[in-house]
């Protein structure tokens, strides 16, 4: 279990280590001595004081260009904790969350931002632990005509931002048969398109399986007037296919709404977007939840583990890895975030030119041998000692 006082691994570093020699312990972990904090208005500072959420900010550069201009875009994540008790109406933990969210909003549209993700499942508590079906399956809702997209259409449009909304979707189309989806709202207030989480876990807590299946969506790219973007949903964070396919599709900007406990996954979180950020040469927006859920019944999960109520504390920490390795450092463990995060994504084309990861890939050599590999009859190449 994670020390309830160690609030942010920055908190830490910057208590205990003194300032000069701390630039070069940024340099080997964040990959850049300087955070490039951004500076915001005294109305956006206000405001998120105001509403009670921490505001983080930081700038990657690129070179600069003879043929092309920078294309700067302002990025923004949002963390947030479910206050009300999973015991109340669904309507009204619905509502609860969708005043929360518009609130922050509106501090991420006074800081300049033009493209924001919501957490994973944002709408409801993360509740695919308990293997209950009722109440919690009344959170899905259409992607069109639901709630919550109706909400964020409009705010889209108002503020011109692009909204990536992660919600339980309720297919009324194929039987009413729910699904892990984000939804890209344009900034001129409509649905662009949307995705369905590609990999389901079947770990620890994480009982999704009993209310969904692998998404049907492939690996899509959303162009924006920002940028291209995509969405790799929580879990499929730790398959790098997933992270490459997205990569080859386009994607310069890539978001990873999660839900994850620091019990099982944190160790990793710090490692796997910034990685993917890396090989594809793309950044990436890595997103997790924060605090504690409890829910009326216990469960189990068959891992051997006394009856609970609760997941355990989702630790938050959110971040975003840019394609030269380089990172911001994370919002808190604990409290509500928005972390705004603005950059040139001429970087992506440059890092590509320099490192030539894309160019080395080789994909048709892996795509022959993993051809191979889904036959039934196939035998690992293995050389065995004589």
């Amino acid at each position: 279990m994670s020390d309830n006082n160690f609030k942010s691994l920055e908190d830490t570093l910057n208590k205990y280590i003194p300032p000069e020699e701390l630039r070069e312990v940024k340099r080997v972990l964040y990959g850049r001595s300087d955070d490039n904090a951004l500076k915001f208005s005294e109305e956006t500072t206000s405001l998120a004081k105001d509403v009670d959420v921490e505001l983080k900010g930081y700038c990657f550069t690129a070179r600069k260009e003879d043929l092309r201009r920078p294309r700067i875009v302002r990025v923004a994540a949002i963390q947030n904790t479910v206050d009300i008790p999973t015991t109340a109406p669904i309507h009204v933990q619905r509502d609860a969350l969708h005043e929360k969210i518009a609130n922050i909003l509106r501090v991420a549209v006074t800081a300049g931002v033009n493209i924001v993700c919501l957490q994973e499942a944002w709408t409801m508590p993360f509740a695919f632990c308990t293997r209950e079906k009722f109440p919690w399956c009344e959170f899905a809702e259409d992607v069109e005509s639901g709630p919550t997209t109706k909400m964020l259409k409009e705010l889209a449009k108002q503020y011109n931002m692009v909204i990536i909304s992660p919600i339980l979707e309720r297919d009324a189309n194929h039987h009413d048969t729910i699904w892990n989806t984000a939804v890209v709202i344009s900034n001129n207030g409509t649905v662009i398109g949307k995705h369905r989480k590609n990999h389901i876990p079947r770990v620890g807590d994480f009982n999704e399986s009993t209310y969904y299946f692998e998404g049907d969506t492939g690996h899509p790219v959303f162009e924006t007037q920002f940028g291209r973007i995509a969405i790799n949903i929580c879990y499929g964070r730790h398959h790098p296919q997933n992270w490459m396919m997205f990569g080859v599709n386009g994607a310069e900007i890539v978001f990873n709404p999660s839900a994850t406990v620091g019990g099982l996954s944190e160790p990793l979180w710090g490692i796997e977007a910034r990685n993917a950020a890396i090989a594809n040469s793309f950044f990436t927006v890595a997103i997790n939840r924060v605090g504690t859920e409890v829910f009326p019944n216990e469960f189990t999960s068959g891992n051997g583990l006394p009856a609970h109520k609760d997941f355990g504390p989702f630790y938050g920490s959110s971040y975003v890895a840019a394609p030269d390795g380089s990172r911001t450092p994370g919002l808190s463990r604990e409290k509500d975030g928005l972390l705004v995060v603005e950059m040139d994504l001429n970087l992506c084309r440059q890092i590509k030119d320099f490192w030539g990861f894309q160019m080395t890939q080789r994909l048709p050599l892996y795509a022959e041998s993993l051809a191979q590999a889904i036959k039934p009859d196939y035998k690992p190449q293995t050389i065995k000692e004589i």
